[in-house]
């Protein structure tokens, strides 16, 4: 346990921002996940609720990146693992 004022407040401030950044992280997967299992279901048809999820996925990522939880670089590869599922989705020709 630290000794020092500031280094108490400090342990205080990497508490809350440790459960900040747990909530931005977790947003971001469950997104992912939702997001990529609607692009592998081929039942799903609507191009606009397809759309409108990969929409949300590059924003949950983009907002993670520019909190500052998520390297710019991890937040790019998730981006382009969602566009990958999309092209795929797209050269299968049912969406």
């Amino acid at each position: 346990m630290a000794n020092i004022k500031s280094a108490h407040k400090r342990i205080g401030i990497a508490d809350r921002n440790k459960l900040r950044n747990r909530v931005y992280r977790s947003t971001v997967k469950t997104i992912l996940k939702k997001t990529l299992v609607i692009l592998n279901n081929l039942e799903v048809a609507d191009k606009v609720f397809i759309q409108s999820h990969v929409s949300l996925a590059y924003s949950s990522i983009d907002k993670a990146i520019q909190k500052g939880t998520m390297h710019p670089n991890t937040g790019n590869s998730k981006k382009a693992l969602v566009a990958k599922h999309l092209r795929n989705r797209l050269t299968i020709g049912i969406s």
